[in-house]
């Protein structure tokens, strides 16, 4: 008779055990339908390094024999009251934990069990705090088998493309936009606008050039404080460089009259080739149309790889309506203990309040606010 399966689980408590699970983690990633680049384990354990805080880790793991199949990514966080919240919080537009599709159910009820019991999250003021999950989340599976209570609420929304080329993107912008667009593309041509996907051994530095690039857009016009930070672009570094080689992500740099005029960071899912960062020289605004050259090269990767999203990530920045994207809003998931998740949710449900108040009085003090909101935590 063959022997049963054995389960077993595990929580990490420091950065050597999170590190060594990279091979693993990758593996379970691209077992994990919903996962998107952001779930990678070089954005995450790179993120870690540059913010995690010592003895606040809390990594949970499943393996259902020697295989991984379920891992929680998770911090301790302190504010009114103690709760776990994701890894990569702030600067990562999509969360989640991973659960293998083939075992999603069972894996999920070990590690609901597993939060429950070893991090206590069944008590009374306990609650663990998963932000920015995309609706269909790997985190949802959770739900089913928590003891406790649990709420939904909404998060921030985003916005994406379909994975076309540009040119079939433009038959669904209304005529004038669609004409206008056409003619800054073929400028863009004309111009002679080089574009260079740069080989992962030089990642390193074009992260430097595209981080110059950056400030130098942003200066004077309220750039956010953490991307001007020494410990972002080392996480940026680090993250890209194991991402570019393995094909979870690229950078591409733009040049005209062999001048570097603009750089961008796309990070690569299976379905999703998501654009997270750029850097634009303000002298290349008034000759070309930068949000037409980023985007066309990014629906025109997506289309050849077979990714039908190109996503555009949080924010609804002008520049991005033009292409009429579709929205989705991320959601936010409460489990735990009734009283602190009751708490939680009255608190969130407050400063939406207070921000659509700010949105229809200091439009400019509400993005700010968002900002620092999303920055801190």
């Amino acid at each position: 008779m063959t022997a049963p399966v054995q389960w077993t689980t595990e929580v990490h408590r420091d950065t050597a055990a999170f590190e060594a699970l990279a091979e693993e983690w990758d593996d379970l990633l691209d077992r994990c339908a919903p996962a998107t680049p952001f779930q990678s384990h070089a954005w995450l354990c790179s993120w870690w390094q540059s913010y995690g805080r010592p003895g606040t880790l809390r990594l949970v793991t499943v393996r259902r024999g020697e295989l991984l199949v379920a891992a929680a990514p998770l911090m301790v966080r302190h504010r009114l009251l103690p709760r776990l919240v994701p890894i990569g919080f702030g600067l990562t537009d999509f969360l989640d934990v991973l659960v293998d599709d083939e075992h999603a159910d069972q894996a999920a009820a070990f590690l609901v069990r597993t939060l429950g019991r070893e991090l206590g999250l069944t008590r009374p003021w306990a609650v663990v705090d998963l932000r920015e999950l995309r609706p269909d989340a790997a985190a949802q599976h959770l739900v089913a088998h928590w003891p406790g209570a649990a709420r939904t609420l909404p998060d921030s929304m985003c916005q994406h493309l379909p994975g076309v080329p540009v040119e079939e993107l433009l038959g669904r912008l209304p005529g004038r936009t669609a004409q206008r667009t056409r003619v800054k593309l073929r400028r863009l041509v004309e111009a002679g606008v080089e574009t260079r996907q740069v080989p992962p051994e030089e990642v390193p530095a074009a992260v430097g050039e595209l981080l110059t690039l950056h400030e130098l857009q942003w200066r004077g016009r309220g750039a956010t404080p953490e991307h001007l930070r020494d410990r972002f672009a080392e996480h940026l570094r680090r993250a890209a460089g194991r991402m570019t080689a393995t094909d979870r992500a690229l950078i591409r740099q733009y040049r005209l009259d062999g001048r570097l005029i603009a750089s961008d960071l796309q990070l690569h899912g299976p379905d999703l080739a998501a654009l997270y960062f750029y850097g634009v020289h303000p002298e290349a605004r008034d000759r070309i149309d930068i949000a037409g050259m980023l985007f066309r090269e990014s629906l025109a990767d997506a289309a050849e790889a077979g990714r039908s999203e190109v996503s555009l990530l949080r924010g609804d920045e002008p520049y991005k309506q033009r292409w009429r994207p579709d929205r989705a809003g991320n959601q936010r998931l409460l489990l735990g203990g009734g009283p602190a998740v009751a708490l939680y949710a009255a608190g969130a449900r407050l400063r939406r309040t207070v921000l659509r108040s700010l949105r229809a009085r200091a439009p400019w003090l509400a993005a700010v606010r968002a900002r620092l909101r999303t920055l801190r935590g």
